[in-house]
């Protein structure tokens, strides 16, 4: 008969705090499969075969030995994003931010040149700038709607990494991504997209070139504002890489996020088409708002980025973030517009279910000089607009009393 350490762990012979520790633990592969993922919290795990926990240690992809290696929780919110992506794999990471930092990482090393679009989410801008120079990584900033100006930018500088956005934040200019990747291949260079505003139910970059496609999960795909977390939709070669990374780095996500985003990722078709439809009610009825300025929406015709916009989403919609300027704002008249609120919430992040408002200047773009801001057009008087599911009559009433009062 075969020996069963479960048992002889929990035998009546053993004193009180050992059967309290082991009883329960590790029990036989049950016959049943759960309906839902299950949370996998275990930090570690064994085999019967110490070959099997030999080969996970040695890297073995399919098998689990340590959750910083990899988790089964995360593994199947990762094969969820690459097959929604169209992507080989993904690999999940604690942030949005670690995901685009070590996905960087993976495409350069000391003296690596990155050019990378002029309207980045400022906290990527602060991240190429003021981190990597410090490696002696050289970042050169274009206006990628301008191909002309890129594609000489990328015969001037060759760089080894080119990073854009598919929707900018905060300004909504929509890449043409076919098209930079195009260049991008011609250069021998990697393309890293931060899709994070266009998730993949509306718009899958990797399918048009890009090597590196990069969302923050805390928004669109986890959708309740209740996780942190990023992922990177890449090859394998490349998952390897940055799996390599994470592993000495330590960035890796925890299941129970993982869960939450697995979970959340269920309804992210009906929830982005919800809030699509939303946000273009809510821009149209902006541009109609006599104390607005310029409305930042691609789904709008006079927008700059409409065409692209079009041609690159289909019928599927235009995205859900709207920034805006309130005529002749100043901070104070923005502090105002915040406060004033009642159903839209205030708060930094994007995404939710919720409609949410913040104050570039004050948080997504703090970190950039205001000469560069103002540049780039984002000035005191923008305000950005992730809109959620709610009613958008609601949405678009709550968005009138309060600019009002901050034009007052």
């Amino acid at each position: 008969m075969a020996h069963d350490p479960t048992t002889s762990r929990t035998s009546p012979d053993r004193g009180l705090a050992t059967r309290a520790v082991h009883t329960g633990e590790r029990p036989p592969q049950p016959q049943f499969r759960p309906t839902v993922t299950p949370i996998y919290p275990g930090s570690t795990y064994v085999y019967d075969d110490i070959e099997v926990m030999d080969a996970a240690l040695a890297g073995d992809e399919t098998k689990y030995v340590y959750t910083r290696y990899g988790n089964p929780t995360t593994t199947a919110l990762e094969e969820v994003i690459a097959n929604l992506e169209g992507t080989a794999t993904a690999i999940g990471f604690a942030s949005g931010m670690a995901a685009v930092h070590t996905a960087i990482i993976s495409s350069i090393g000391p003296g690596s040149t990155i050019l990378a679009t002029r309207d980045l989410y400022g906290h990527t801008f602060a991240t190429l700038q003021d981190h990597f120079s410090t490696w002696g990584v050289k970042t050169e900033l274009v206006d990628f709607l301008d191909l002309e100006a890129t594609a000489a930018a990328i015969d001037e500088y060759s760089p080894d990494l080119i990073v854009c956005e598919t929707i900018t934040n905060p300004l909504m200019k929509v890449t043409d991504v076919p098209a930079i990747a195009r260049l991008a291949r011609d250069a021998d260079a990697t393309l890293l997209v931060d899709s994070t505003f266009t998730p993949p139910v509306l718009y899958r970059p990797a399918d048009d070139g890009a090597h590196l496609v990069v969302h923050s999960m805390t928004k669109y795909i986890a959708g309740h504002g209740d996780v942190t977390g990023g992922i990177v939709a890449t090859s394998r070669m490349r998952r390897r890489q940055l799996g390599d990374m994470a592993k000495l780095n330590g960035s890796v996500l925890g299941p129970f996020e993982a869960w939450l985003a697995l979970r959340g990722v269920k309804t992210l078709p009906l929830r982005y088409k919800q809030q699509c439809q939303n946000a273009l009610t809510v821009a149209q009825a902006l541009e109609a708002n006599p104390r607005v300025g310029l409305v930042n929406y691609p789904g709008l015709e006079g927008h700059a980025s409409h065409a692209t916009a079009k041609r690159l989403f289909g019928d599927r919609g235009y995205g859900a973030m709207i920034s805006f300027t309130i005529k002749d704002a100043t901070k104070e008249d923005v502090f105002n517009y915040l406060e004033a609120l009642e159903l839209i919430i205030p708060a930094t992040s994007l995404g939710d279910i919720y409609t949410l408002s913040l104050y570039p200047a004050m948080a997504s773009h703090r970190s950039m000089p205001l000469e560069d801001r103002e540049q780039i057009g984002i000035g005191d008087d923008l305000v950005r607009l992730s809109v959620g599911i709610e009613d958008a009559g609601d949405i678009i009433a709550d968005l009138e009393q309060a600019i009002r009062r901050a034009s007052a």
